[in-house]
Parts: structure tokens; sequence; C-alpha cells
């Protein structure tokens, strides 16, 4: 969603590096540039006009006037602000006074709301919460039905009844997570137009009977500006006391995103980046603004690795590499937990300076599949010695994953490339001549070649 502005404040930041003085021309120059990309990126204009006052009021300044590197510190500065802008840091569900934590989902039928309630279910789950959804959105009979069939993929049970009122079914539910010990009741509501007053006034019914701990707005972040509109109008009819923009890892321009938390004045608690049950996130304004300003997330990168990695697997499979045992079994099982990490794309951009270094570089999923195609289509002796691959073998494990015998010597150069790299690793040494990894040592001493 931010590849179009980033790229611009890339652009930006590499002409404010090559100054070794800024006048206030300059300033003036860089900051055009930047409301150019906030337009562009569909920011509201307001949001937009008090972002740029803060930054120029700050840049004009002594930190960046007496700096020895101001290109640098107005940099610095636009982060900040953006950070400011976007929430400052990340807000925590608020806690109940008693349980269980009721969660009210509300926003716009086709907004992600039905999708939003099951993946929060299951991040709470994640966290030892005891969940438990309601499928309250009466006006739709498809949304209790998908409501229904995520609850089963994710393990939480689901409330329902199809023929009773909202604001029962609701007080029912209540009542019915208080007896079986669930501490937190998420809420589906029918999604609703914010001008339609049937709808509304039904929202504030099932409110006053649920009492929630938190009424969250699930906004559609690819509708642009538009989603900002929608929150001021739920946020003049109810109380809302958080954002959750979903279907981040669309093509729109973000605008809705940036404009939001500053508009609305609530803030942004969750992002859908995906269609999994496990996309989506709590949101960090840092981590945020760093990925808009082309800065990378490594935070987010090491968290999502921690999730899909297991600590004894990699434990054992350094120990493999160790012994000199690694295998392409162990080759395809390591690409598979990469994989659980969500698309490789989306991890490139979170490593700082990835955009400029690798331009337009995009990895096909199709060609990822291909691999494991491949790999599966060995049998188990050449998994573990890939040197008895011949030409008559490969021709053969081509036909058998519908590639081609090229695209199987391409499997093992990677192979054997991952090997010596992960050797290097495990050594304590960099795949990157001249670059040293800090904390890592070599776990055998090296002996010197007599000469």
């Amino acid at each position: 969603m931010f590849d179009s502005i980033s790229d611009r404040f890339g652009g930006i930041f590499t002409k404010l590096r090559s100054k070794g003085r800024l006048s206030e021309d300059d300033v003036d120059s860089v900051l055009r540039e930047v409301r150019l990309a906030l337009l562009e990126a569909d920011v509201n204009v307001a949001v937009a006009k008090t972002f740029l006052a803060r930054v120029k009021a700050r840049a004009l300044g002594a930190e960046v006037t007496k700096s020895l590197t101001p290109g640098q510190q107005v940099i610095k500065i636009v982060h900040e602000e953006l950070v400011t802008t976007l929430g400052a840091a990340a807000v925590p569900l608020n806690r109940a006074v008693a349980p269980p934590q009721i969660i009210l989902i509300t926003g716009l039928q086709g907004s992600g709301k039905t999708t939003s309630a099951a993946k929060l279910a299951a991040l709470l789950k994640k966290q030892q919460k005891r969940p438990l959804l309601v499928a309250a959105d009466l006006q739709r009979p498809a949304a209790i039905d998908q409501l229904e069939t995520l609850g089963r993929q994710i393990g939480v049970p689901v409330y329902s009844d199809r023929k009773a009122k909202p604001t029962r079914l609701v007080k029912a539910a209540i009542k019915q997570a208080r007896t079986d010990s669930h501490n937190v009741v998420i809420i589906d509501t029918a999604g609703r137009l914010q001008i339609d007053k049937e709808l509304m006034d039904e929202l504030a019914a099932v409110r006053k009977v649920a009492d929630p701990d938190e009424t969250l707005l699930v906004v559609d972040a690819m509708t642009g500006q538009e989603a900002v509109n929608v929150a001021q109008g739920f946020l003049e009819r109810t109380d809302l006391t958080g954002i959750v923009l979903t279907k981040l890892d669309g093509d729109a321009r973000g605008g809705a995103a940036i404009s939001a938390r500053e508009v609305t004045g609530r803030p942004i608690k969750f992002v859908g980046t995906g269609e999994k049950i496990s996309d989506l996130e709590v949101f960090h304004p840092e981590r945020m603004a760093s990925r808009i300003l082309g800065m990378g997330d490594v935070l987010t990168l090491i968290e999502k690795a921690e999730e899909a990695y297991d600590q004894e697997q990699a434990e054992k499979t350094m120990q493999k590499l160790r012994d000199a045992s690694f295998t392409l079994d162990d080759f395809l099982d390591q690409f598979q937990q990469l994989r659980k990490m969500g698309p490789l794309n989306q991890l490139i951009s979170m490593l700082p300076g990835a955009g400029a270094a690798l331009g337009d570089v995009q990895v096909d999923e199709k060609d990822l599949g291909r691999v494991e195609a491949i790999i599966r289509s060995m049998t188990p002796s050449e998994r573990t010695d890939p040197k008895t691959i011949s030409g008559s073998r490969k021709r053969r494990i081509a036909t058998g994953s519908g590639t081609r015998p090229q695209d199987v010597n391409k499997v093992l150069k990677q192979f054997s490339e991952t090997q010596k790299m992960m050797r290097s690793l495990s050594e304590g040494k960099s795949p990157i001549p001249g670059l040293s990894i800090p904390g890592m040592r070599a776990t055998k001493p090296k002996k010197k070649k007599k000469r």
C-alpha cells in the first residue's frame, strides 16, 4: 500500500542527505515535495497542512541549523512528526472492570468486519485468553455462517440465534460467556451505512445492552479518504474507542492510515495485513512511520520470525549444519517456515533500505510453489544426497513437478548456496565479504594451513 509514497520519500531524502547546509529555501522546497507526496497518497488536506506546519517549525529551528548533518536532522523530524500523526504509541485494548471484556465490532458492510472479529479472537486466543464470538449480524444470514466457519477454523465457540433480536441475543451471549468462563466476548454487529438511522439506532441499542469496554470501527483502507469520512460519520453517532484498518496489503495509496488518527481523535488499534486468519497486527505508529518512509520495520519482522520458527527445530537445524548433514528435507522445512511469516514481498519491505537496494524486485509466490513441488518430486535418498541426481533423474523430477530440468538445476544450486551461507553463519562468519556479525562466534577455530 505504501510503495508509492515510500518511493517519493526515498527520493526526497536522497536529495536532503546530499546537502551540507540547508537554507530556508531548501526547507521550503523539501516541504513542497513532501506535501505533494502526502496529497498523492490521499492524505486528508487538513492533516497534511498541520503535519507540514509542525515539520517546518522544527526544521527552521536550532536543532537543524546548528546540526552537523542538517539533512539527517530533517529526516528525523519528518519521522517523529509522522509518528505523532499516526498516534505516538500503540494503544492496548481497554481492560474490563470485571470479566468478561466486551468488544463491539462495527463498520460498513464489506469492510472486513466479520473476518476482523475472527482474526481478533485468534490473536487474543494466542495471548491465552478465552474468547467467545457472538454472531449479532442478523441482517445478513451469510455473516452468521461465515463467523461459525471461522470460529471452527480457529477453535473459538460462536454464540448465535437466528430468530432472536440483536439486543436479546447479545444479552444472552454475555450471560453464557460468564457461565462458561469466557473472559472475552467479541460481538460482530450488522454492517450499516453511517447515514442509515434505523440501523444506527439498532447499534445504539446493542451498545446499551452490551456496555462494551471497546467499540472498534472496522474501516477498509482501500477506500482512501472515504474511510476517514466513514469513521467521522460513525463517531458522530456512537462512542468509538478505536479503529481497525483492513486490507493494508492492498494497492491503494495509504492516505487513510495516515489521516484516521488525527481526523477522528481515536487510535488505530489493529491493522489487517492479509487474508489469512493470522494477518492481524497490533498497530505500532513508530513501526508504521518507518515503513512509510522506507526505513523498514525490523521489530515486526523479528516478531513474525519468532512466531513462525520453532526454537528447538532451529537448534537441530544448526547442529545439522555443523555436522554437514543439512539435507533438502531440512531446506524444504526452512522454506515452509519462511513462507509462514507471510508474503515474501511484504517481508522484504520490512528490511531497512530494501526498496532502494532491490528496486522493483518482485517475488512470485508461484515460483515458491514450484520449488516445493520439485523437492517433493525427489526420492528420500535424493533429498539426503543431491549429488546422486543425474541428468535422467533431473528429467524425471521435472516431469513429476511439472517443471523443466533447468528449474531443477536452479533449485539444486540454491540449496548448495544456502548450505554454504548457513555453514558460514554457524561458524560466526558473514556470507557477505567484509561484514562481521556481532555476537556470533565460530563453533570451532580454524587451523592455519602449513605452508
